[in-house]
């Protein structure tokens, strides 16, 4: 409720001294005097996006199909910001300014010139629904806390505007400032990165990059949600550049950028068996494509998990159960039938509140997830409202998680090749609470993020 040959000496010298200018102007960056945004505008203050498009058209196309534009009127968003988290801070009054802050981030034209919270719903078609505009980015000189988190943009409307690239032309309608911010992954970080009035990182994608193997490579948030390419023409007046950096923000939402996501492959410790014997499944999950955890961002909402099927030659299907490991806090992380989010019945004014399914998929499989827990030490969607969070069972960036399933082969399994199956799921919302809420479907969806099968001879 979001980072090159002459003389030795020459080698060396000019990209130290380069790193000391950068690392000097991110410092500078980071330091500078926080300044509380919250109502300090008016929206007049700020250009809508579709001014931009007249001189930006490709740029804004690709915009506008991301989940950047839509921050602030997504219909999950939506539900989730005037359903629960508005409505909890009307019970629960002292929360009220938390609330208000997720606007800081989903839509910080309204937290920055907006002087009534919530601001109008996406019906309403405010300024509000400009979500995370042209404007956003490109006013924003730095971040004011480090690490940066919670809408910590420093943001100073005027037709100064900031980018990467030095300027070829003047442009007629503003002025241009290059700042190497823009390179950083703090300024994604600045709201890709949240911590809750309990002090629980709650949105932590950024941080994990910065833990990961790709901050060591210099491989940088832009670098894949941004990527080069061209020719492409950034702005009518000018030239197409063969690198320009790629609004596309493409990240959960997007099947393509998804798909494929983690490596999976599935093998038997025996290729025959007779029935009554038992077969031991390895799934190897290989996260090579995120530079960060899977899932990350909304991690109260998001699933991934395995499911491993066997059908055998008369086509029957029998569902194969992930061997527990013993770790604590496992039970979150294979799923079955529990209820849990009994806060939400506080923001919905269900006194008796008994709560939902925790999972909603069939029983036994392993869930990739961090389980988030309020004060009461119930499971949560409500990150606000999240006192604790459970044991991390995601998949971190380069590393492979090992799975075993141990099948017994049924007595009525048909004799000849049985064909086993592993396929990783990934839901954006688990659709027990997408059914509850009455969130469109599209948001509990299903989404194969990969597969992979083998065989084993079933003996008569």
């Amino acid at each position: 409720m979001k980072q090159k040959r002459k003389s030795p000496g020459v080698i060396f010298m000019i990209p130290v001294v380069s790193i000391l200018i950068v690392l000097t102007a991110f410092t500078i960056s980071r330091l500078t005097p926080q300044e509380d945004l919250k109502s300090k505008y008016a929206y007049k203050d700020f250009e809508s996006a579709k001014k931009c498009r007249s001189c930006h058209p490709g740029l804004y196309e690709q915009w506008s199909q991301a989940m950047m534009s839509q921050a602030y009127t997504h219909h999950w968003d939506e539900i989730e910001y005037f359903d629960l988290a508005v409505a909890h801070s009307n019970a629960k009054p002292e929360i009220k300014n938390v609330v208000d802050g997720c606007n800081g981030c989903h839509t910080p034209l309204a937290f920055m010139g907006g002087k009534e919270f919530p601001p109008p719903r996406p019906e309403a078609k405010s300024m509000a629904n400009e979500s995370v505009s042209c404007e956003v980015c490109h006013l924003t000189q730095a971040a004011q806390t480090d690490p940066p988190f919670n809408f910590s943009y420093l943001v100073k409307p005027g037709i100064t505007k900031y980018a990467l690239r030095t300027p070829t032309v003047e442009s007629p309608a503003h002025k241009i400032v290059t700042n190497d911010f823009f390179r950083t992954t703090e300024f994604c970080g600045n709201c890709h990165n949240e911590k809750n009035p309990f002090g629980v990182w709650v949105k932590s994608t950024q941080l994990e990059w910065k833990e990961g193997p790709y901050y060591k490579e210099n491989i940088r948030c832009q670098d894949c949600h941004m990527p080069k390419g061209g020719p492409f023409l950034n702005a009518l007046m000018t030239k197409p550049y063969d690198d320009s950096r790629l609004h596309l923000f493409h990240g959960a939402h997007d099947p393509g950028k998804v798909r494929g996501t983690i490596e999976l492959r599935i093998q038997p410790d025996i290729r025959e068996a007779e029935p009554g014997e038992s077969i031991v499944f390895t799934v190897v999950l290989f996260n090579q494509k995120t530079g960060h955890k899977f899932p990350t961002g909304s991690v109260e909402d998001r699933i991934a998990w395995l499911q491993v099927e066997a059908t055998d030659a008369k086509g029957k299907v029998y569902h194969l159960n992930v061997d527990k490991k013993g770790f604590e806090g496992e039970e979150y992380t294979i799923s079955g039938d529990y209820l849990a989010y009994q806060d939400m019945g506080l923001p919905l004014g269900l006194p008796d509140f008994k709560g939902i399914q925790r999972d909603g998929i069939p029983a036994g499989n392993r869930i990739f997830r961090m389980p988030y827990f309020d004060p009461e030490g119930r499971m949560t969607i409500m990150q606000w409202n999240t006192a604790k969070q459970g044991v991390d069972y995601r998949i971190g960036p380069r590393e492979a998680k090992v799975e075993k399933l141990t099948f017994r082969i049924p007595f009525d399994a048909a004799p000849g090749e049985m064909k086993v199956r592993a396929v990783l799921n990934y839901q954006l919302l688990v659709k027990p609470v997408a059914d509850f809420l009455k969130v469109p479907a599209d948001e509990s969806e299903i989404k194969v993020v990969n597969e992979h099968s083998t065989t084993v001879q079933i003996l008569p």
